[in-house]
């Protein structure tokens, strides 16, 4: 098969655990693109925090992507427009804050570039860190999401996020996706809105067929992607039960692993058909 996309979670895929691309990464990247393989990046991040990998990657000059906010959002490189956006009524935020009352759980968004959250807490933190956002604490959430955001996260430790996901997967299984993308992220988007939705919604612009694409990822928010490209990796830091679900497995993202999916499924058949 020869690809023409290859798509790549950020966090803990793409980047090392000291959030860099590595160099073998990066050449292997650059060399995809010069053979004419679109990489795109498919992230929980919002699209402020995916700009400077984009700009590593140089993917202005080859006219790729960005899909932001758990596909959320798509964005043009070379344009800055929005190929496709999707967002949360301010009543769904608003119900979405009660229950993480109820819950016992933190709960943030995102506004004009910035983290909103009521109560400022070690994961909300992280999430800066992560993104380079500043995080703005209000007095009244609900007051303060008067229009429409693309997505809401509620934190925690994780074995207790696991026990709040089930119960709220299950209550709001016909309103909204709900999907982990961390162990103590838990991530709300539009029903239906996931990375292979707004993956799809691409490759039909771009007239690319799924058996062409490469999706790489780690995490619960990357199954939908990882199942709905032609071939579908889990890194090698993957939980089990992603693993399970993905086509090929690869190596960790601090050794290489979408290195070595380029090197095997994208360089050398390319190689090998120019001989």
């Amino acid at each position: 098969m020869s690809y023409k996309m290859i798509v790549l979670d950020m966090d803990d895929t793409l980047l090392t655990d000291d959030h860099i691309i590595s160099e073998a990464t990066k050449t292997a990247l650059m060399l995809a693109q010069e053979k004419g393989v679109k990489v795109v990046l498919a992230s929980g991040r919002p699209t402020y925090a995916m700009l400077d990998a984009a700009k590593e990657l140089r993917l202005a000059e080859y006219g790729s992507f960005i899909l932001s906010f758990n596909g959320a959002k798509i964005t043009n490189c070379q344009t800055n427009e929005e190929v496709f956006s999707s967002t949360l009524s301010p009543e769904t935020v608003h119900q979405l804050f009660d229950l993480s009352q109820r819950e016992n759980i933190w709960i943030h968004t995102y506004m004009n570039d910035e983290i909103i959250t009521q109560e400022n807490n070690p994961f909300t933190e992280i999430e800066g860190k992560l993104t380079g956002l500043p995080i703005k604490t209000v007095a009244d959430f609900k007051q303060t999401v008067s229009t429409p955001v693309v997505k809401v996260l509620m934190v925690k430790e994780e074995n207790y996020l696991k026990e709040v996901e089930a119960r709220l997967q299950k209550e709001l299984a016909n309103d909204l996706s709900v999907m982990r993308s961390k162990p103590y992220f838990l991530e709300f988007t539009e029903l239906g809105v996931t990375k292979g939705t707004s993956l799809a919604i691409l490759i039909e612009k771009l007239g690319i067929s799924r058996e062409e694409v490469i999706a790489i990822g780690d995490s619960y928010n990357d199954v939908a992607m990882i199942e709905f490209a032609g071939l579908g990796v889990a890194m090698g830091n993957a939980p089990d039960d992603v693993k399970q679900l993905a086509d090929y497995v690869t190596d960790t993202n601090n050794n290489d692993g979408i290195a070595k999916v380029i090197d095997t499924f994208i360089l050398e058949p390319l190689i090998t058909k120019s001989v």
